[in-house]
């Protein structure tokens, strides 16, 4: 096929072996980090397609230098780093990577979850510190999982993945949602309620949205004072859904007891104070980080980026209105 492909961070090897057979021309970011906004305007002129990251920021002005461009396959189930409005008026074909990580992040919730009530990364530093001389009862207390209350806020595949693993841990089942979920309620026993309730009772609040202006501060200083002292938060959706500087309050005024961090509202960067605390887990964005599942996401984006290229739609488009602008 004849076309100019630019590949914004080195992916999966199947992924890159797939596109290298089908497009004539194929580029990828040599760095091992994101391209700078400068690089990935210059980088995107004259290309036929662009297969591009979560931290790629494709706005309006990144898709008007790609001009001549059909596809931005996004490498990610979000697509909010994409302006989907702007390349729809553009002709551009946008794309995601939906339900292939729904079961690594479910697991990678389940890990924070743990590592935070049983204190695993504090216990890890202890032994490598060689602080520990011998048993004590009293020693790295921890709290019980089994039979507490699980909150749930965004009842979507990973929500419902995270309940489904919740249920052999004999947990109560609360879940806050704008949609009601007939699979959690009649397999888990889940039941439906307003965010305030489910603030104030469960003892896991874990959170599942897509990142939208609505659920943008979702969880601030309201919901937090809401929950219990003795509770703990997750976040392994994004960022931005939490209120990081409330989280930080929450924490060091012990209104809430911990939590566990896989994104964060300015990534890269995190609240500085959240880096001393014992009872906080911060992870690098690692939610979907397994071989299979990322190798998964690539393949998937490169189909949606081949199949635009060949004139067909891809399976994931996420602006399918674009289909009918005149061409």
């Amino acid at each position: 096929m004849d076309c100019n492909v630019l590949v914004t961070r080195m992916i999966s090897k199947p992924a890159i072996e797939f596109l290298e057979a089908r497009c004539k021309t194929l580029e990828i970011n040599p760095h091992d980090r994101p391209m700078t906004r400068e690089e990935l305007m210059s980088a995107v002129r004259g290309r036929d397609g662009v297969l591009c990251l979560l931290t790629d920021a494709i706005d309006e002005t990144i898709l008007r230098e790609a001009t001549g461009c059909r596809v931005f396959a996004n490498h990610a189930v979000g697509f909010n780093n994409v302006e989907v409005d702007a390349a729809t008026r553009l002709g551009i074909m946008v794309t995601n990577t939906p339900g292939v990580l729904t079961e690594t992040t479910a697991d990678l919730t389940w890990a924070l979850i743990l590592a935070v009530a049983r204190r695993v990364v504090e216990s890890d530093q202890f032994m490598r510190a060689g602080k520990y001389t011998a048993w004590g009862p009293l020693l790295l207390l921890g709290t019980d999982v089994y039979g507490k209350t699980l909150g749930i806020v965004g009842a979507g595949r990973i929500g419902e993945a995270v309940a489904r693993r919740a249920v052999g841990f004999g947990m109560t089942i609360l879940y806050a949602d704008v949609r009601a979920n007939d699979i959690m309620e009649s397999q888990h026993n889940a039941r439906r309620v307003g965010l305030d309730e489910l603030s104030k009772t469960s003892d896991f609040v874990t959170l599942h949205v897509p990142l939208l202006p609505e659920t943008t501060h979702l969880i601030g200083p309201h919901e937090l004072d809401l929950m219990k002292p003795a509770a703990y938060l997750i976040n392994t959706c994004r960022g931005p859904v939490v209120d990081e500087k409330a989280l930080v309050r929450a924490l060091e005024t012990q209104s809430i007891a911990g939590a566990g961090l896989d994104v964060y509202e300015n990534e890269p960067a995190v609240e500085s104070a959240l880096l001393p605390m014992q009872n906080v887990v911060l992870l690098p964005h690692v939610g979907s980080a397994s071989i299979e599942t990322r190798t998964k996401m690539a393949m998937m984006a490169a189909e949606n980026l081949v199949a635009g290229l060949e004139g067909k739609r891809p399976p994931n488009l996420v602006n399918p209105d674009v289909l009918n602008r005149p061409h």
